[in-house]
């Protein structure tokens, strides 16, 4: 028996009748009695009466009608699930966010847009740092990922750079960078760094900006006192906070602590650049994650033409 057996006993079943049963399916009737006898046989049980004036259902017929109905049902149900996940509007979507690209505006963006937009794909949320969220795609525990600078490409990775912006030097409150006039936008010098205790993510987890930020430090001779490692950017600026050393972090985290830190730019010739990096599986490009990713790629254009 297959759902074709059943699909046509439903509509023998509601016509009463072989000969129109058969024009509704595009069939003979001969092919279609024979089919309905070989269904019974299977079932060993006699689903019609037939007479000259049409068919009737057997009380054993009444019952295959509803268990028919309910399989078809179930069926179409099921394909229409499938339809919606292979057009990527029905899914589990499991996203991974560093602490960093959390605070752009553009995540909290995208996420509201796609709960709007998409409410049948379920979505799932983890922080980590860059390393953790890339070894998490590579694992196929992530389907995609916001990050800043990727600490490693494996293959098999796709990464795009969404947005970037400006990096900014932290200072806490009484610092003596911080207490100079219109601080939060007067560029601080390069040199100015040199002797200062400087917090930085674990380049395992962040290399990028931290490299290049040590790497302009080198370029100008400047030499720092000190380097205190953590695993977030958000430790960063709590301990920036707490009055333990300095660090840079991207534009978009500026809010964070208001009053116990000042932000400044550097100066133009020190520039850093934050990136906002999307990471997904290059093979991944269908159902739930390509909704996603073209989703990801227009909020992101949205915020580039702001």
């Amino acid at each position: 028996m297959d759902l074709r057996h059943l699909r046509y006993f439903v509509t023998v079943a509601e016509t009463g009748h072989m000969t129109r049963a058969a024009a509704l399916l595009g069939m003979q009737q001969p092919p279609l009695s024979q089919q309905i006898k070989t269904l019974e046989q299977e079932l060993g049980i006699a689903l019609l009466h037939r007479h000259p004036k049409g068919v009737s259902l057997t009380d054993g017929g009444r019952q295959f009608l509803d268990e028919a109905r309910r399989l078809l049902r179930d069926y179409n149900d099921m394909r229409d699930r499938m339809d919606r996940l292979a057009g990527g509007q029905h899914g589990l979507l499991a996203i991974g966010f560093t602490s960093s690209a959390a605070a752009h505006a553009f995540t909290p963006a995208v996420l509201r847009a796609c709960r709007g937009e998409h409410p049948g794909i379920a979505l799932t949320m983890t922080e980590n740092h860059a390393a953790g969220l890339i070894e998490a795609i590579v694992k196929s525990r992530l389907h995609c990922a916001f990050l800043r600078v990727p600490v490693a490409q494996p293959e098999g990775v796709s990464f795009e750079t969404l947005l970037t912006e400006p990096a900014l030097l932290a200072l806490p409150l009484d610092h003596r960078l911080a207490t100079v006039p219109r601080a939060g936008s007067t560029p601080v010098p390069l040199a100015e760094l040199e002797d200062e205790d400087l917090i930085l993510v674990r380049r395992p987890g962040a290399p990028g900006l931290y490299a290049n930020l040590l790497a302009l430090c080198e370029r100008d001779g400047v030499k720092p006192r000190s380097f205190v490692e953590v695993d977030r950017m958000m430790m960063n600026l709590n301990l920036v906070a707490a009055g333990a050393g300095i660090t840079v972090v991207p534009a978009s985290m500026r809010g964070v602590h208001a009053h116990s830190i000042v932000f400044r730019p550097l100066e133009k010739h020190a520039r850093l650049e934050a990136p906002l990096t999307l990471a997904y599986r290059s093979h991944d490009q269908e159902g739930p994650t390509a909704t996603f990713l073209a989703l990801a790629h227009r909020i992101a254009m949205e915020h580039r033409d702001a």
